[in-house]
């Protein structure tokens, strides 16, 4: 979220308009703080309608105790400035009741990290605090006790969850980031198994940098196209911060990928990153995907754009390491066709076997606890695939619930291809 010049109001109310709007908290739950350099707490209000909080509305906390505006600070005060004093480090706290983080913390469980790569460096340690009543300063005690010990995100038992953050736009991603790891766990197992990562899968790009000149007219259409199914995606609920990725070609040699970290929604032409051979646009960071992409458009000139991301429903088969059978639907076998498993030991160590596996007639790949990757002839293409895919693992959880999943036969997967004149390699 690029809130560098909002005020602390300003951000509270963007953030939290932002976690009530895709369903993460109710009208009434949850609450949210950022402590500002002079020690002051700006905090939600207490009983305020979630939907409809204006800058005015926020209380302010001095250091001395005195509160300023309109209503009652959330009664959630006592942990939101215990955290602040164990933990100089942090300087904003988001508590929401996002609906797989509840189910965990009614359960008695933490989602487990290992599930996709990197998250306990975006959400720092998970920890459990034990129930105790909203606004004691038992509960504060508890809570900031986790933070104590280094942790980054807490599960709070019977009652949801809470994060810290150095600035409100970290502790957003965590929260995130949480809900959407609780929601992969719990969809996968609807389907048996629930497996983590054995090791750190990770594909750094080695930064080196250019001066871009003037960009072609192409380069500015791509950059239009990026952002906006950038942000298209995220109210699809197929991307969310800091875990989904699309690049794109602009000539030979030349591509374009969105920024390492970057938020969707908030997706600009020009935060896309060009990318040359084997440097980067001046000032910017490229997604870690950098190097997958480069040998992709290299060995694939069919390939005009990549995407990958984690969504729910297809993560659901990613992390329970089962194969996701797009012979659903004709739709769905037309547009995905058969989809192959590849293992994360795979992706991590034969990073060009797994490019050779996309063809035209394999233009999908679902990367155990990775998610899904996806090319296409335009980014349009890319992302009917991905929106494609993860609807596709949605009907089928669906139809699990209400009888046995029958997909289509092979001689009406073969006329499908006869009819549709589709490539058979």
């Amino acid at each position: 979220m690029k809130m560098t010049y909002m005020t602390p109001a300003e951000k509270l109310v963007r953030t939290l308009k932002r976690v009530y709007d895709f369903g993460m908290t109710t009208t009434s739950g949850g609450n949210l703080s950022i402590k500002d350099d002079d020690g002051n707490i700006w905090i939600t209000p207490s009983g305020i309608d979630k939907g409809t909080l204006r800058p005015s509305d926020v209380m302010k906390v001095a250091p001395d105790g005195t509160v300023t505006g309109p209503h009652r600070p959330s009664v959630e005060l006592p942990f939101h400035s215990t955290v602040y004093r164990m933990r100089p480090d942090v300087r904003a706290v988001l508590h929401a009741h996002a609906p797989a983080l509840v189910a965990f913390s009614l359960a008695g469980r933490m989602p487990n990290p290992k599930i996709i790569p990197d998250c306990e460096a975006i959400c720092g340690k998970i920890a459990f605090a034990r129930y105790e009543i909203p606004g004691s300063q038992e509960l504060g005690d508890k809570i900031a006790a986790e933070f104590e010990q280094g942790a980054g995100s807490v599960i709070m038992e019977n009652h949801g969850a809470v994060v810290c953050g150095a600035n409100m736009e970290e502790a957003f991603q965590r929260f995130e980031t949480l809900e959407n790891l609780a929601r992969f766990e719990i969809q996968a197992a609807d389907l048996g198994d629930v497996f983590g990562l054995a090791n750190p899968v990770s594909k750094a790009f080695a930064v080196e940098t250019f001066q871009s000149g003037r960009p072609s007219p192409k380069e500015c259409e791509l950059r239009g196209k990026m952002a906006e199914f950038a942000i298209r995606s995220y109210h699809q609920k197929l991307f969310f911060c800091g875990n989904s990725m699309i690049a794109a070609r602009v000539k030979d040699g030349e591509f374009l990928i969105t920024p390492a970290a970057f938020d969707p929604l908030q997706a600009e032409s020009g935060d896309m990153v060009l990318i040359r051979g084997n440097k980067a646009e001046e000032g910017k960071k490229p997604s870690s995907a950098t190097t997958l992409s480069t040998e992709i458009f290299a060995r694939h000139s069919w390939v005009e754009s990549i995407m990958m991301t984690r969504s729910e429903n297809a993560m659901a088969y990613a992390a329970a390491h089962q194969v996701l059978d797009s012979r659903t639907i004709p739709e769905s076998y037309i547009m995905l066709r058969d989809i192959p498993l590849i293992s994360a030991e795979q992706y991590q160590n034969d990073l060009p076997g797994v490019i050779a596996m996309l063809k035209p007639s394999t233009p999908v790949l679902l990367i155990e606890n990775i998610g899904i990757l996806a090319v296409g002839k335009s980014v349009l293409e890319a992302f009917d695939r991905v929106e494609v895919c993860d609807f596709t693992a949605k009907c089928i959880l669906l139809a699990q619930r209400i009888g046995k999943f029958a997909p289509i036969n092979q001689k009406q997967v073969d006329d499908i291809i006869d009819v549709f004149k589709l490539p058979r390699d």
